[in-house]
């Protein structure tokens, strides 16, 4: 993908080219690695396509584009053509090139995809308090059991992604009479990394309790310093190195097979449903919005309010009121 451009070093006295060789590091970190992977994908892909077609990939024509996203329009979700289109788009930005995404060209072929071949966007299934009973109800008191158990309350009590779950480190966690205070160093919501402490208080039952479950995890593990959640060998060692994100998701689908407990292909069993799942139980019980977003370090109130809307179906429908 390409990459932001910096001054000829010919033309800086070298003082002034380490500083735009920095600038250059600092501008490739503005985005989280995430999403930079995301990126390069997309625009490799994008290369290969033009590359084949015969069209040059950077400046692209608005019609070549609208090309590239025409020919992906029956295999491929509309949420990816519209990242490739970001992705396209930033390259030609970094390169100092501008791509116009409101041509025609771009804007009203992808229209014209979603008419016709736009389906309801995926979304997790909100795992409530009832699902993680049953989650937590088949972790067993071993090293795995007992690992995981913790794993799945801090990641439900603490509204958390797997992303933030596995950057738990036990420098993080502070615990007092009354529960526990989490240090969030970095999240999605926060890339500049001011960071944000999380209250997690003790729950009225010991098999549910959040705070209970890290402290048996951090004691069974014998963790002092470093990742808190880390992966376990078949001969019962515990790495040094945090868990990989992809393992909180299998994690979780192994439990939910275990429980019981299944998705659908609209909302299917993942490691967001932990924090769907507090925000839709957290409304049910009456919390108000800001108090939601505080804890779940949402930005946007429409995006929060999502979560709200599907739990409003079954509590608020009018149909309570026809006398069926």
């Amino acid at each position: 993908m390409s990459t932001v451009p910096s001054p000829r070093s010919a033309e800086l006295a070298p003082h002034a080219r380490a500083a735009a060789d920095q600038a250059v590091t600092y501008a490739r970190g503005a985005d989280a690695p995430n999403t930079r992977r995301a990126y390069a994908v997309d625009w490799r892909d994008w290369s290969t396509w033009c590359d084949n077609a015969g069209v040059v990939a950077l400046p692209a024509a608005p019609e070549a584009v609208g090309a590239y996203l025409a020919s992906m329009a029956r295999t491929h979700a509309l949420a990816t053509l519209r990242r490739r289109l970001a992705a396209i788009s930033r390259a030609h930005r970094q390169a100092g090139q501008h791509l116009a995404t409101s041509h025609p060209a771009i804007r009203d072929t992808l229209r014209g995809i979603a008419r016709e071949h736009g389906v309801p966007q995926r979304r997790a299934a909100a795992i409530g308090t009832a699902e993680i009973r049953r989650l937590v109800a088949t972790c067993t008191d071993g090293l795995t059991g007992t690992r995981d158990r913790a794993l799945l309350l801090l990641g439900f009590a603490g509204a958390l992604r797997r992303s933030e779950l596995v950057a738990v480190e036990r420098e993080h966690l502070t615990f007092t009479p009354e529960g526990l205070r989490v240090r969030v160093p970095r999240s999605k919501g926060d890339p500049e990394g001011q960071g944000q402490e999380l209250g997690i208080a003790r729950g009225q039952h010991r098999a549910t309790c959040p705070v209970r479950a890290m402290e048996a995890w951090l004691e069974v593990s014998g963790c002092q310093f470093g990742p808190v959640f880390r992966a376990i060998d078949r001969w019962g060692g515990i790495e040094s190195c945090a868990l990989h994100p992809g393992a909180v998701r299998r994690i979780l689908l192994r439990r939910a097979e275990e429980a019981g407990i299944e998705g659908t292909a609209l909302e299917p069993i993942a490691p967001h449903g932990l924090r769907a799942g507090f925000v839709t139980q957290a409304y049910q019980a009456g919390l108000r919005d800001e108090e939601i977003m505080e804890h779940s370090r949402h930005r946007d109130l429409k995006t929060m309010r999502r979560y709200v809307r599907r739990a409003k179906l079954m509590q608020e429908s009018p149909t309570k009121r026809l006398g069926l």
